[in-house]
Parts: structure tokens; sequence; C-alpha cells
């Protein structure tokens, strides 16, 4: 494909959502590693409520980032098979 060519919007639509399917890969990797240091304030060797909130805060916000991610991956998708069944 030339530089001056454009994507169909489907495909388009798939790099999109592999794009997005890596950051919820990220995503989840980021909560494994939030998780761990919550509980080392919470409850671990360096107890902190403060800091334990405030992480507590961070893993609920990245709790919705990975839930919005998953559902426009979702509404992607069903774009692309409606798209591919109108074709």
């Amino acid at each position: 494909m030339s530089d001056t060519e454009l994507k169909t919007k489907e495909d388009y639509l798939r790099d999109v959502a592999s794009q997005l399917k890596e950051m919820r890969h990220y995503a989840e990797n980021n909560t494994e590693t939030l998780s761990a240091h919550w509980l080392a304030f919470d409850a671990g060797d360096y107890k902190d409520q403060p800091l334990a909130t405030r992480f507590n805060d961070l893993l609920n916000l990245q709790g919705k980032l990975h839930k919005e991610i998953e559902s426009v991956i979702q509404d992607i998708e069903i774009q692309i098979n409606q798209a591919e069944q109108d074709a």
C-alpha cells in the first residue's frame, strides 16, 4: 500500500482494536503492580494507610480504564463483524 492510499475503515478499525488489545494487556500488568504495592502499604511490611488509600484509588481508576478499553474493543469488533456481513 502506498503512502497515498487510505486504509478501509474496517482495516483501520482492526489496527485500532489491535492497539487497544495491547493497551489492555499493559493495563492488566499495571493492575498487578499496583495491587502488589497496595498490599505492601495496606497489610504488608510498609504499613502506611494514606499511601494504601492512594494506591487503592489508583487501582480503581486502572480498573475503570481496563473496563472502558474492553468495551471499546467489543464495540469495534461488532462494527468490523457487521461490515464483513454487509460486504
